[in-house]
């Protein structure tokens, strides 16, 4: 058998772990494929090494693979979404000096509480002159819609009443350290390095926020999609093995120590498996403990890719650019995600496929059996935590029910 090379970017983050894990392991070269990775310190670089061919697809933030369709901030260029590589996986990490005010001791905060009190800090401080800063990763991506969506819920306007500032993964416990910024919402290991290193303590998880959140997918031009549809569909059969291998308790240890190698996360094994477990330190030298969900990304079908996810991501971008509304705009945000490009990779796998492309995004509360089209599909509880809905036939009936800041 002939094997396809594939250029792959990625930054050292844990959810890069599915096209890692798939060459790894050998699912990649199973289908046919040997991967070969490309790392970089920002989203902006990834990018632009996909957008240039220098690679082929990357590891990428949701929002970016549609910000980039739709020409935000670039000329546009179509980009493609197969394979969801993970939902959530992010932690909002403060400072001590702002976490001491606004969190519990010992565990994690409960958002509409940590608001409440981040609301009158923020009110106290700007008496004083002081502004309450936070870090993100980019201004594409869910870390700066959840944040923005969680501070809007509890009265504080993101745009006016704190400053937000992108910093690259790799610098984000630094910018900490340096008082740059009073809190940081970035993707692991880079909370855990803030706290192993004192310099903040985890006060929220993004899954807190949404409970199944979109976060990393796997995008690349759609034009290569389409010239190469086979060898894109061989990777995302690779890519599920990859999450099947990857949620197995009994290679939680084997994974991290493959994740913190040099040529990828550089990092600490021991933080790595913490993530991949769902265990959590909040503050250095504290116990762990269980974060549910905390990453999520096999089970429930995580990585369909669903395009109402899609359709909220336009949503946010709509509320935060301050944009009006489009309806083509909103199609063509949706065709980025592609399900029907998931479907044919994956049918008569031993694996359950969604019956429907779109659904109602935080309805469910509890175990909810749903159509298939192959296997049994039963989704866990998916809320956003102010208990809001979202239809993706109704966008602008959503957005008018939001919070306006």
């Amino acid at each position: 058998m002939s094997i396809d090379q594939m250029n792959i970017g990625f930054l050292p983050l844990v959810d890069a772990a599915l096209p890692i894990l798939a060459q790894e392991h050998g699912f990649a070269e199973e289908q046919g494929l040997h991967l070969n990775f490309t790392r970089d310190v920002s989203w902006a670089s990834v990018l632009d090494r996909l957008l240039y061919g220098h690679t082929d697809a990357a590891h990428m933030l949701a929002p970016l693979a549609i910000a980039t369709t739709l020409g935000r901030g670039r000329p546009a260029k179509a980009l493609s979404v197969p394979f969801i590589l993970g939902l959530n996986g992010n932690a909002i990490t403060m400072s001590h000096k702002l976490a001491n005010v606004v969190a519990p001791a010992g565990k994690l905060g409960e958002p509409v509480s940590v608001g409440e009190k981040l609301k009158a800090e923020i009110a106290k401080r700007a008496e004083a002159g002081e502004r309450v800063r936070f870090g993100v990763v980019h201004r594409y991506s869910s870390h700066n819609y959840k944040l923005r969506y969680w501070l809007s819920e509890c009265g504080i306007a993101p745009d006016s009443d704190v400053d937000i500032v992108t910093i690259a993964p790799p610098f984000a416990a630094d910018a900490l350290a340096n008082d740059e910024v009073d809190g940081i919402c970035v993707g692991e290991p880079w909370n855990s390095v803030a706290v192993e290193r004192g310099v903040g303590r985890i006060v929220l998880v993004t899954a807190q926020i949404w409970r199944r959140g979109v976060e990393k997918v796997l995008a690349l031009p759609t034009e290569k999609l389409d010239d190469d549809r086979d060898k894109i569909e061989r990777l995302v059969r690779a890519l599920h093995f990859a999450a099947k291998h990857f949620v197995d308790p009994e290679n939680w240890d084997t994974n991290a120590a493959i994740l913190s190698r040099k040529e990828y996360l550089d990092g600490s094994a021991t933080l790595i498996n913490r993530a991949i477990s769902d265990r959590i330190m909040l503050t250095a030298g504290a116990e762990t403990f269980d974060a549910p969900d905390f990453m999520f990304q096999y089970r429930e079908a995580a990585n369909f890719p669903w395009i109402s996810q899609a359709a909220w991501i336009y949503s946010q971008m709509l509320r935060w650019d301050h944009l009006e509304y489009n309806a083509d705009d909103q199609l063509r945000a949706e065709q980025v995600f592609r399900p029907n490009v998931y479907r044919t990779a994956l049918k008569g796998l031993d694996t359950p496929i969604p019956g429907a492309n779109s659904k109602l995004e935080g309805s469910v509360t509890d175990s909810l059996p749903v159509g298939s089209t192959q296997g049994r599909l039963t989704l866990g509880a998916n809320p956003f935590f102010d208990g809001r809905i979202f239809d993706p036939t109704e966008v602008l009936k959503y957005l008018e029910s939001l919070p306006k800041s």
